[in-house]
């Protein structure tokens, strides 16, 4: 297994040295100066030439780099050219948010969509089965932002069950916060539940005609058994890939969903951080959520070791 992960892990380490090299790049393509903007409306020559040189704007491109990925290897990610406070404490203070909020989604999608999938599958072709794709239908085909506007009339203004937006901390007061963050994260997970419904009945589909399935019926096991230990465990690796994927992209900021409920997550902080011309803020958590994604990717390799037996053989 060591070998397995070093191989990965080799695979990884330029993966993002190449993602820091795109994400600067392109960040040198964005408008505006970083200076003039910081030296405020009076715009001092002096003020924006002492700016220049403080963050080494003048100098050539890779010379700008290596400061950058030099800072970024001890952890400075830069600062906020708005609010003056260093863009890695903004992300430590985001991400508790995101992650419970794409926590919730994925324990969402993954309650709907893989029994879903799996009755779709054991089921082919029954009304069953039609009752899954169209759920599957209607997660693929909603756009988020309309059914949390939705959401939000019915349980919010219709019956007032719940509040339109906001967040209040896990640790202030755990129903509210439940409260606030459902309806969101139904949103998110109800989108991602779909797709793992599709995933699922495919991969099932798959493995349900598989010779080992047969001969597991054939020795007289329960169905349930054969099912869910021989068939879904032999299923699961296209959709550890897919869970990876979509988590990660739940991390990097569900932007229109967080903009609708007003959630002070990695979404609304780099919109906020593009309307403003925050581009240290937007370097910081793009190279962020890009790692965590890729991170993600190599824990969803692992995961194949240990649900695949023939990746140890």
């Amino acid at each position: 297994m060591l070998t397995y992960f070093l191989k990965r892990l080799a695979a990884v380490i330029p993966t993002i040295f190449f993602v820091t090299i795109i994400i600067f790049c392109l960040q040198q393509l964005l408008p505006g100066d970083p200076a003039v903007i910081l030296a405020g409306e009076d715009q001092d020559p002096q003020v924006i030439a002492y700016l220049h040189q403080k963050m080494h704007l003048d100098a050539p491109l890779p010379v700008r780099y290596g400061y950058w990925i030099a800072g970024v290897a001890h952890g400075d990610l830069g600062e906020s050219l708005r609010i003056q406070q260093p863009v890695r404490e903004l992300i430590l203070q985001k991400l508790p948010v995101t992650l419970e909020l794409a926590g919730l989604a994925m324990v969402i999608a993954l309650a709907i969509g893989i029994p879903a999938g799996i009755v779709s599958a054991v089921a082919k072709d029954s009304a069953w089965d039609y009752a899954a794709n169209m759920l599957a239908l209607w997660g693929l085909s909603t756009p988020n932002f309309w059914l949390g506007i939705l959401l939000i009339l019915l349980f919010s203004v219709s019956l007032g069950w719940l509040p339109a937006s906001g967040y209040v901390s896990p640790f202030e007061d755990i129903r509210a916060n439940l409260a606030a963050m459902i309806m969101p994260a139904f949103v998110l997970g109800n989108a991602i539940a779909a797709v793992l419904m599709r995933h699922t009945r495919s991969a099932m589909l798959q493995v349900l005609h598989a010779d080992y399935v047969r001969t597991a019926r054939a020795k007289g096991l329960a169905e349930t058994t054969v099912v869910l230990k021989h068939a879904l465990r032999n299923a699961l690796t296209p959709i550890i890939t897919l869970g990876a994927l979509e988590f990660g992209t739940l991390l990097s900021g569900a932007v229109l969903t967080e903009q609708v409920f007003s959630i002070p997550g990695f979404g609304k902080l780099i919109v906020d951080a593009v309307f403003n011309r925050d581009y240290a803020v937007v370097q910081g958590v793009v190279l962020f959520t890009s790692s965590v994604y890729i991170l993600l990717n190599l824990i969803a390799d692992m995961a194949y070791f240990v649900v695949n037996p023939r990746l140890r053989g």
